[in-house]
């Protein structure tokens, strides 16, 4: 009796991030992308299914329409099915209900203007899933989309289940649901094309109907030493001639990823929340991240005769990043927090589209890619923002909201001018987190802390780093045909510079005294006021003027410390004066006091020293530089600078200017 073909569908996702330096986009074009097209034209290994990432569309609309005119005319011929996404790669579940449907709407619209077609199936970025995205999707126009299996093996399903389409919804709404068949997807293109051969014909002969490939087109010739092995050491020829052999034997059949869709009905499903198995594992903190490492360990070997239960051990969702990493969320909350304004004051089309651009998901996050440790990817979401709050707040004089801006559960000052935009956060030291200047399109205070990840070698350690690639080094991985993936790669970093105990924001205090120790320069921590709450006392003074205006605001700190009182004078322009009072007494003989300036964009730091002022401050200037894994490994990244102002303690006042110098807000950072 013979056996039906194995239904294969093969999706390919393609995307650069917004902020990327135009050499990458160039690079992957001429290395990856036209290569990796190309040959699967010259074999006519179709039909395949695309996803091109909104702002990779328009970096290739400007610089390689012909490219896009080629992908055209495949489309045309039913070679090339197009998948849609939100417009600028956001991570859907990370927005509200009107942005998903609108980003969603314009990346479909797009496609049908430069390409004719009408796309109903869905990639969905980094497979984050909540089950309320059905409904939104369904509202999209979005017939299907594609989730990784572990979605669907954590709900309990079998392996064996899948083979086919899911169905689930969410207020009525229906969705489809393919799963991406996660081995697959670690042996293509790492593994030889024999061992991948031998997969599929096994997956076949088990009586497996359809198997679902998504993944990064950049695995094929981006990530490091793959251009080599895919294209010099020639595993795409032979990957592509093995499918056409298996085609015409009648074993396989290549399908696109709607028809896949429209294929065996496995019946209903509601998938948790989640998303693939390294993102869950990736946005834990260090302590639970070592905690799952230690548990997967112990269960990496199932009883005999048991299902793996790897699907079954979680890790955490995307938005933990937000929790993790303050400058994310300053980030999400200021797109949140102007999305709703934009569309209270008519939704015009600059902010919006501004906004749906800082919405771009790569900067608020971070795992074996750089992410929100690469700065040139975040300043570019604050130049957005600040293109959004600028149009938004034309003509508009200087005024402040309480609010909780970042939805922490405290309250915030929002101050916002026509000119600036600037958020303190009385619970937390009464600094600045935020103080973004839109002429310039920067945010000063766009410093990313340094922090212990759970791949730093821990600081009592010792020893050589661990490479976590089954006991082999990346030579010998190599030779024995195959290259690992950025995932084998992963490896325990030196030791990281020291974290800096509390998330950086401007105008931060603590207090030393001498440690009495041989070396005098040695310090004792006796106040550290950066985590400690502050209260506002009265209103805020609004003093406007036909200039920029200005607000005074006075903090002062609650009991547990030394007393110190803030006065911020906060100019429209953004433009600050800062006076410090402290309590002499409370502190140790000898002790100072100091206030720190982390910047990502220069400003002129002037005390201000009266005539019953003697005292002018200590200062010193430190780079505030981060040690990150990417997927070329670990690199150090310079983040801004750290400018500290110490005074004695005996003083009990001090006083200091800050004035932003103007910044491009282009790109910068590591390459």
């Amino acid at each position: 009796m013979s056996r039906s073909p194995l239904r294969f569908a093969f999706a390919i996702h393609l995307h650069q991030p917004v902020g990327n330096f135009d050499h990458v986009f160039e690079d992957h074009l001429t290395g990856v992308y036209r290569p990796l097209l190309d040959a699967i034209h010259r074999h006519g290994a179709y039909p395949i299914s695309l996803h091109l990432s909104g702002p990779l569309l328009d970096w290739l609309e400007d610089h390689a329409p012909d490219f896009l005119d080629d992908l055209g005319v495949r489309a045309a011929d039913g070679h090339i099915e197009f998948l849609a996404s939100g417009r600028y790669e956001p991570i859907l579940a990370a927005l509200s209900t009107a942005d998903r449907v609108e980003q969603v709407e314009w990346m479909r619209a797009d496609l049908r203007r430069r390409f004719g077609v009408d796309a109903t199936g869905l990639w969905l970025t980094e497979r984050v899933w909540e089950p309320d995205l059905a409904a939104d999707l369904a509202r999209a126009g979005i017939e299907y989309t594609l989730l990784d299996d572990r979605h669907l093996l954590a709900c309990g399903l079998e392996p064996e289940e899948m083979d086919g389409a899911f169905t689930t919804e969410s207020g009525g709404e229906r969705l489809r649901l393919l799963p991406i068949d996660e081995r697959l997807r670690y042996l293509i293109p790492f593994r030889p094309v024999g061992e991948i051969a031998d997969f599929l014909a096994r997956r076949r002969g088990a009586g497996q109907r359809q198997i679902v490939l998504g993944d990064d087109g950049e695995k094929f010739g981006g990530w490091p030493d793959t251009r080599e092995w895919v294209y010099g050491g020639g595993w795409l020829e032979a990957f592509l001639e093995t499918l056409n052999a298996a085609r015409g034997r009648g074993e396989l059949e290549l399908v696109a990823t709607r028809e896949a869709a429209s294929g065996p009905g496995r019946g209903l499903v509601y998938p948790a929340m989640g998303a693939y198995r390294e993102m869950e594992e990736w946005t834990l903190p260090r302590p639970a991240a070592r905690r799952l490492a230690r548990l997967k360990a112990t269960t990496s070997g199932a009883a005999h005769g048991d299902a793996e239960p790897g699907p079954l051990i979680r890790g955490g969702h995307w938005k933990g990043f937000l929790r993790r990493y303050p400058e994310s969320n300053r980030m999400h909350k200021t797109a949140l927090t102007l999305s709703r304004l934009c569309r209270e004051r008519g939704d015009p089309p600059e902010a919006r589209r501004a906004i749906a651009r800082a919405q771009c998901n790569d900067a608020y996050w971070h795992g074996v890619f750089g992410g929100v440790y690469l700065p040139h990817l975040r300043r570019a979401i604050w130049r957005e923002l600040a293109t959004a709050e600028r149009r938004l707040r034309e003509e508009e004089g200087i005024a402040f909201e309480i609010l909780d801006f970042d939805l922490d559960g405290h309250d915030e000052i929002w101050i916002h001018s026509a000119r600036s935009s600037s958020v303190i956060t009385p619970q937390r030291g009464g600094a600045i987190e935020i103080l973004t200047v839109f002429r310039d399109g920067v945010n000063y205070v766009d410093v990313l802390s340094r922090r212990l990840e759970a791949y730093h070698r821990d600081p009592a350690a010792s020893g050589a780093t661990r490479e976590a690639d089954g006991g082999m080094t990346r030579g010998a991985r190599t030779r024995n045909d195959g290259v690992p993936s950025v995932h084998d790669r992963e490896s325990e970093a030196p030791a990281a510079p020291a974290p800096d105990g509390a998330p950086l924001a401007l105008l931060q205090e603590v207090a030393f005294a001498p440690s009495g120790g041989a070396d005098a320069r040695e310090r004792t921590l006796v106040a550290d006021w950066r985590p400690h709450p502050f209260r506002l006392t009265g209103l805020p003074d609004v003093e406007p003027d036909s200039g920029s205006g200005r607000i005074r605001l006075r903090l002062r700190s609650e009991p547990g410390l030394p007393r110190l009182a803030k006065t911020l004078e906060i100019r429209g322009d953004g433009g600050i004066e800062a006076t410090l009072d402290w309590s002499a007494a409370d502190l140790p003989e000898g002790s100072g006091v100091v206030t720190r300036l982390p910047l990502a964009h220069p400003m002129r730091v002037e005390p201000v020293v009266t005539a019953s002022e003697s005292c002018a401050p200590q200062e010193s200037r430190t780079r505030i530089v981060t040690l990150a894994r990417s997927e070329r490994g670990f690199e150090e990244i310079d983040q801004g600078e750290l400018v500290e102002l110490a005074w004695p303690a005996a003083v009990g006042r001090a006083c200091v200017r800050l004035t932003p110098e103007g910044g491009s807000g282009t790109p910068g950072g590591p390459e």
